[in-house]
């Protein structure tokens, strides 16, 4: 199993509509083969700024299955004009359970 983690930080004032469009975009990454699940965590200290942690069957699965994807291009389209500065994505593995 890879983790990715993103931080997004969200655009000041649009925080509902970015919660309200993630709900949609998540019907999307949830169709890629290789996916396991995915969860949006809010900041308690800084409203505007969430954790994206989303769980893939491998590294391909995200990287080349969902990038790849007309899935992504709605992920994109819904998405990606919410970020200031544009999220760092990066995958992990278990050291240790």
């Amino acid at each position: 199993m890879i983790l990715e983690a993103a931080m997004l930080q969200v655009k000041p004032g649009r925080t509902e509509d970015f919660e309200r469009d993630f709900r949609l975009a998540s019907t999307y990454i949830g169709q890629i083969e290789g996916y396991l699940n995915h969860e949006l965590q809010r900041c308690l200290e800084d409203d505007q700024k969430y954790l994206l942690l989303v769980r893939w069957e491998t590294l391909e699965a995200h990287t080349e299955g969902f990038r790849g994807s007309a899935q992504y291009l709605e992920w994109k389209r819904l998405l990606h004009d919410y970020y200031d500065p544009f999220p760092v994505v990066e995958h992990f593995s278990t050291v240790h359970p």
